[in-house]
């Protein structure tokens, strides 16, 4: 199974890549923060747990996501392929995956990180907010939040997968069309 990441700042346009990719590859999108909004939605044991992060744009804690991986990955053995979108998100998530994959004798076929400068990232957020009906998505300091702790914790994350994987920086501004056909570029040169 090949599994693929994508990376960015909150607002970058990583969902609409990953449905777009998972059309063109045939890979399953897996959205790590859809998943937590499911099981929240369903009152699970997990979702109760996640709640009170998520709703105050902070993220959920790498021993909690670490299960709920695991999980993930474990549901789709079956695929062709799985594209991460949201995790890892910290340093210690990174080595979290690590270790579930070598569990598994899996490993991260590619990273592609979306690249969009701090104020674009803002100019979408409100967009988004408009036409969005997520309670998380009101709130402009949230936006400027999550924005701050994907520039703390998960930039230097994304540093430390240099190391461990083959990471992409895409441009994230332009058309959908011109940013997708430079990650399927990016991903046709390495699987």
């Amino acid at each position: 199974m090949e599994i693929l990441i994508i990376t960015g700042p909150p607002y970058c346009g990583k969902g609409t890549q990953c449905a777009v990719l998972e059309t063109i590859s045939g890979f399953k999108h897996i959205s790590t923060g859809d998943r937590v909004r499911r099981e929240k939605t369903e009152m699970t044991a997990f979702g109760e747990i996640v709640k009170s992060y998520e709703e105050n744009g902070n993220l959920v804690p790498d021993e909690i996501m670490q299960g709920l991986i695991a999980q993930i990955i474990d549901e789709n053995l079956g695929e062709k392929g799985i594209i991460l979108d949201g995790y890892p998100r910290t340093v210690s998530q990174v080595d979290t995956i690590l270790e579930v994959l070598a569990e598994k004798h899996l490993n991260v076929s590619c990273v592609i990180n979306i690249v969009v400068p701090k104020e674009e990232l803002l100019v979408r957020a409100t967009k988004r907010a408009k036409e969005s009906d997520r309670k998380d998505d009101q709130d402009p300091e949230i936006h400027l939040k999550r924005i701050e702790i994907f520039e703390t914790q998960t930039g230097p994350a994304v540093e430390y997968m240099q190391q461990k994987f083959d990471v992409v920086n895409i441009d994230g501004l332009g058309t959908i069309g011109d940013i997708t056909e430079a990650i399927r570029t990016a991903i046709d040169e390495r699987i």
